[in-house]
């Protein structure tokens, strides 16, 4: 089980690949795979699916996983410190799934009905959270940095174009809000308030 808790940790934020995870403990995939099920009945996973999308694109198909609680996953890591923390090259995942929890937790607590996936193409369009409120659809982009740059915007637009996103949200650590049309630079905080209104 120790194992298997690492092995989840190394992959955070990773697309689910349950036959390499069971080559390295010696176990079959569908056995994987039934325990993965278990850890997402016991809140400590969660499994990010593919939106699907009418785009002309090919479309990675593997769910994304995240641990639900990052202390967590920063213990099994051997986190001592935030210094420690932000000295980690997997820092960026461990940042994009406590957006993504924060985000989806919110929204479940209101009992808002909405689908929530992700978006990757095989030539790297990326989308990290996609929420489909069934008569409008946001695309958000997580970045660990406290000065996002335009390319990022940039980039978030054109997957965000391919989907047909009312909304684009690049959630960062920026302490301004930005906002022009349907674009949006923010906070947690900034993005956690506008959910609630």
């Amino acid at each position: 089980t120790q194992r298997l808790l690492r092995m989840l940790a190394a992959v955070n934020g990773q697309m689910w690949n349950a036959s390499q995870i069971g080559q390295s403990l010696g176990l079959s995939y569908h056995t994987v795979n039934g325990y993965m099920d278990y850890l997402i009945g016991a809140f400590l996973i969660r499994r990010l699916p593919l939106m699907h999308a009418n785009v002309r694109k090919r479309l990675v198909k593997s769910p994304k996983v995240y641990w639900r609680d990052t202390g967590l996953l920063h213990a099994l890591r051997g986190v001592a410190d935030d210094r420690d923390l932000l000295s980690q090259p997997w820092v960026g995942a461990s940042w994009e799934g406590f957006i993504i929890e924060q985000i989806i937790s919110t929204l479940q607590q209101q009992g808002r009905a909405f689908e929530a996936g992700y978006l990757r193409t095989t030539d790297q369009y990326e989308i990290d959270l996609v929420l489909d409120f069934a008569k409008e659809r946001w695309a958000i982009e997580v970045k660990l940095t406290a000065s996002p740059s335009a390319g990022d915007m940039k980039r978030l637009n054109k997957a965000a174009d391919m989907i047909d996103a009312d909304r684009r949200f690049l959630v960062s650590q920026a302490r301004d809000v930005i906002e022009s049309d349907k674009r949006t630079i923010c906070n947690l905080p900034w993005m956690l308030q506008r959910l609630q209104a």
